[in-house]
């Protein structure tokens, strides 16, 4: 599951029922009809069409990154977050996450916001910010139940929440800068996952399409492969 701006959703997503059905009704006809024909698999997507890779690399001084595009009212964000957690602890690499906001979200402009005021004070805890509303996304209703998780996360962390995280704007025009980014690179849905890298025989970018299954994998392949581009020890 994924989730898809209505903005830019394709057209064909808002069918009216009756269509679907006798899109349906068709494509039962010719099953009946093709019942001797041998089987074929369908052709995998090709995932993200990238037009602007310039976010799609790892940061200065590192072989091997995780990308992501996410936004923190998704639930397929929160289903994924743990299991990019994990990676990121095993193979000791870095973890860019862009806020790609889907607009019918109720509150999570706001929770993008507060996780950047966070960042500011430390990105550790910018991260915990964002893994702790992933985790608790289901019991975060509207706006007001943003604010009480909030005000909770800053008092078990003896921080005084101010009534205003954003008075002059900025922290919300880097988040829309964020979704901007995440246009101008080709996503159009959340969670696009990317493993970078750089230097070495690997792929500067590919995208995870299957995280459950096939995170760790691309992960591993990517190291390999950048594993001749990392300066050899200096003997003493």
């Amino acid at each position: 599951m994924t989730c898809i701006p209505l903005s830019i959703r394709p057209v064909s997503a808002f069918r009216p029922r009756f269509g679907t059905l006798m899109a349906a009704v068709s494509a039962g006809l010719l099953l009946a009809a093709s019942s001797h024909a041998p089987a074929q698999f369908s052709v995998p997507s090709a995932g993200t069409e990238v037009h602007d890779a310039s976010a799609l690399k790892p940061p200065a001084g590192s072989r091997v990154a995780i990308v992501e595009f996410a936004d923190l009212e998704c639930p397929a964000c929160a289903a994924a977050n743990p299991l990019l957690k994990a990676a990121v602890a095993k193979y000791n690499i870095p973890w860019v996450r862009h806020d790609f906001l889907i607009p019918s979200h109720k509150w999570s402009t706001s929770g993008a916001v507060n996780a950047r005021w966070f960042d500011a004070k430390d990105p550790a805890l910018g991260g915990e910010y964002r893994d702790r509303l992933f985790a608790n996304q289901t019991d975060i209703y509207g706006l007001y139940a943003l604010r009480h998780f909030t005000e909770e996360f800053a008092q078990s962390h003896g921080i005084e929440l101010p009534s205003s995280l954003d008075p002059d704007g900025k922290l919300t025009d880097a988040v829309l800068a964020d979704s901007e980014l995440g246009r101008r690179t080709g996503i159009i849905h959340t969670p696009t996952v990317f493993v970078v890298a750089a230097g070495g025989k690997s792929a500067p970018f590919i995208e995870v399409q299957h995280i459950d299954q096939d995170l760790d994998r691309m992960i591993e392949q990517a190291l390999a492969d950048t594993a001749a581009a990392q300066p050899a020890a200096v003997r003493k």
